[in-house]
C-alpha cells in the first residue's frame, strides 16, 4: 500500500480522537500540558494496537474469503465511513467528555478506536503489512488529539461535526479506490 494512502487512512481514523479531543479540551477549566499527553497517549496507544487485532483476526479469515476480500474491505471501509458521517449529524444532548479519569479515558480510547480494528482487518484481506500503518496511525492521532485539546480549549464545537464527516468520506473515498483497484 502505498505511503500516502497509509497517512490518508491515518488522518481519516484519528477524526473521532480529534473530535473527542476538542470536546475534552472544551471542558477543561484549566489545561495543562501533562492532560493533552495523557489523552493523547491513550487515544494514538488504542489507535495503533486497535488495527493489529484486526489484522491478525483477518489473517485466520483470509483463506476462507479470498475471492471477496476487495468487496469485504470496501464494504468494512464505506460502513465505518458511513457510520462517522451519520454520528456527525446526530443530536449531541451529553456533557462534553472530560477525559481526566482513567476509566472515562479507556473506554474512549476503545470507542474512538473500534473503526481501527475493521480497518486492521481490511488491510489483512488486502495482504498489507500492519506494523507499518500502526504506528502511523499511532502517531497520527496522538499528534491530532494533542492539538484537539488545545484547539477544544480555544474554539469548542465549532467544527466537530464537519471534521467527522471529512474523516467518513475518505474512509468510504479510500473504500472505492481499492474496489475499483481489484474490479479493474
Amino acid at each position: 500500500m502505498h505511503p500516502a494512502t497509509i497517512l490518508i487512512i491515518a488522518v481519516a481514523l484519528s477524526m473521532d480522537a480529534f473530535a473527542v479531543s476538542v470536546a475534552s479540551g472544551l471542558a477543561m477549566e484549566r489545561l495543562h500540558v501533562r492532560h493533552a499527553i495523557k489523552i493523547a497517549t491513550s487515544f494514538g496507544l488504542f489507535q495503533a494496537i486497535m488495527p493489529i487485532i484486526g489484522w491478525l483476526a483477518g489473517v485466520g479469515l483470509r483463506g476462507f474469503i479470498s475471492g471477496v476480500d476487495h468487496w469485504i474491505a470496501f464494504a468494512l471501509l464505506a460502513g465505518v465511513g458511513g457510520k462517522m458521517i451519520y454520528e456527525s449529524r446526530q443530536i449531541k444532548d451529553e456533557e462534553a467528555p472530560e477525559c481526566m479519569s482513567l476509566l472515562k479515558l479507556l473506554v474512549l480510547s476503545v470507542a474512538t478506536s473500534i473503526d481501527a480494528l475493521a480497518v486492521g482487518l481490511s488491510l489483512s484481506l488486502l495482504k498489507v503489512a500492519i506494523v507499518w500503518p500502526s504506528i502511523v496511525i499511532g502517531i497520527v492521532t496522538f499528534v491530532f488529539s494533542f492539538a484537539g485539546v488545545y484547539i477544544g480549549r480555544k474554539v469548542g464545537h465549532l467544527f466537530e461535526s464537519t471534521i467527522e464527516i471529512a474523516g467518513g468520506l475518505i474512509l468510504i473515498a479510500i473504500g472505492i479506490k481499492i474496489l475499483v483497484e481489484h474490479l479493474g
